[in-house]
């Protein structure tokens, strides 16, 4: 299988420059005196659509246009952001947009996928309902990480944090493996002494589990994460191909620990984030991962749509 390069990366930048936005490193003074390093957040919930996602769907989209094979329509699966982001990158290029999402989606997902124009089909079968309709409609799906497009758009954000910085560790929030895929093989390009590490939620942990196995493992149906960005239902060949290169480690962290750092990492940097985007902040905090003492970490922040925490 060949693996999506840096020069993939670069490609996709330059491709989707037009269509996304550039999203800030801001520095964490309250969480760098906590960790005892410099904290920095790739805030991707400033993103349009509120997450990272609209890299992936326009890169694939405009690779699909550059080669003569746009669509009229595509469909996707997704929990949600993926979701929101086919739809935006299929506004902007006039494909017609169709996804499955699962029946107990938040309603801000939801919402979000109806102003950008998408379809929803709700289902608690999100792979096969997606295959089923890309057949009764003739149409490819525009899987939400297993494919090369998709992992070099998301790529873009670690070629952005590697331009911005020499970072010590990435931490990474991990679904099905693209974003950690896509910015483990950005990274090591410029920085290979950097530690590049993927966090799952331990209730859903695809990849993880595919890494350990050796091979694709389909989790159970609606794997119970409050960090519902991250219930990937499996971790697919392309991606785990690109972590087993490029990624040093995947880690899991329970729900306890995402519950915490939830709003305390919202009260930290001011931003607005869903559970998924927390993940990093929870492993550090649980000595998943080791803080490089006095080094440079940057927490991912993948997303933000969500309902804020109450006490």
């Amino acid at each position: 299988m060949e693996l999506v390069s840096s020069d993939d990366i670069d490609a996709a930048a330059r491709r989707i420059k037009p269509y996304v936005l550039r999203t800030p490193l801001l520095h964490s003074e309250r969480l760098s005196d906590e960790l005892g390093c410099r904290v920095l957040v790739k805030a991707e919930n400033l993103q349009h659509t509120g997450s990272f996602k609209p890299r992936g769907a326009c890169n694939t989209l405009l690779s699909w246009r550059e080669r003569g094979e746009l669509p009229e329509r595509v469909v996707t699966f997704s929990a949600g952001n993926h979701a929101a982001a086919v739809a935006f990158a299929g506004r902007q290029l006039g494909v017609t947009v169709t996804v499955s999402m699962p029946e107990s989606a938040q309603q801000a997902k939801v919402d979000n996928v109806r102003r950008y124009g998408g379809e929803i089909v709700p289902t608690d079968d999100l792979r096969g309902t997606c295959d089923r309709l890309a057949r009764e409609h003739d149409c490819p799906a525009l899987y939400p990480f297993d494919l090369p497009e998709v992992i070099a758009g998301q790529g873009t954000v670690g070629r952005e944090i590697r331009e911005d910085v020499q970072p010590d560790l990435v931490l990474v929030p991990v679904g099905g493996g693209g974003l950690v895929g896509g910015i483990g093989t950005a990274v090591k390009a410029a920085a290979p002494d950097c530690r590049v590490v993927g966090v799952e939620p331990a209730l859903s942990n695809a990849v993880g589990q595919a890494l350990a196995a050796n091979e694709v493992v389909r989790l159970p149906r609606g794997a119970p994460t409050m960090a519902d960005g991250l219930a990937a239902p499996f971790a697919g060949e392309h991606t785990l191909a690109q972590v087993r290169r490029y990624v040093d480690d995947v880690v899991s962290v329970a729900e306890s620990d995402i519950a915490t750092a939830w709003p305390d990492m919202i009260a930290a940097t001011r931003l607005m984030l869903e559970p998924s985007a927390v993940v990093g902040l929870a492993a550090l905090r649980a000595g998943a991962v080791a803080v490089p003492d006095g080094g440079t970490v940057v927490l991912v922040a993948s997303g933000g749509n969500a309902a804020p925490p109450r006490d």
